[in-house]
């Protein structure tokens, strides 16, 4: 569960560039039987108008966030074991991370929900990593 709340009265009190409204959020989280798990406050700035997000579109951009950060950086920790990489010197690293944002993009873009089973594929068959850059 998650309930915002929000405000413009810290505004003029506040040294923050931009700052339009504040935001508190409680994130409460319960075991299937019902048990509290853990629960946790957050805060946050943002520039946009309470005419432009109100707090259900706070919470939501909020929410939204995380999906995004999920989505990119689980794949990269996990299917593709990134923090393990060996490869550490020059310009390596930014390279393989290059590669790793490639393909992740090219598997995106042809609709692909598992990652891990794409990449199998490929490495089984180069004819369909060539498909997927269009060769």
């Amino acid at each position: 569960m998650r309930i915002i709340q929000t405000s413009t009265t810290l505004n003029d009190y506040i040294e923050f560039p931009y700052a339009a409204q504040v935001c508190r959020i409680e994130r409460i989280t319960y075991k299937l039987n019902g048990e509290l798990m853990r629960s946790e406050t957050a805060y946050g700035i943002t520039s946009l108008s309470p005419e432009k997000a109100d707090a259900k579109r706070l919470l939501s951009l909020n929410r939204g966030h995380w999906c995004i950060e999920n989505r990119l950086h689980w794949v990269r920790d996990v299917t593709f074991d990134e923090d393990r990489s060996q490869v550490r010197v020059g310009e390596g690293p930014r390279v393989m991370a290059t590669l790793r944002n490639v393909a992740i993009s090219l598997f995106r873009l042809h609709d692909i929900k598992n990652t891990a089973q794409a990449l199998r594929k490929c490495g089984r068959n180069v004819e369909i990593a060539l498909n997927y850059v269009g060769l």
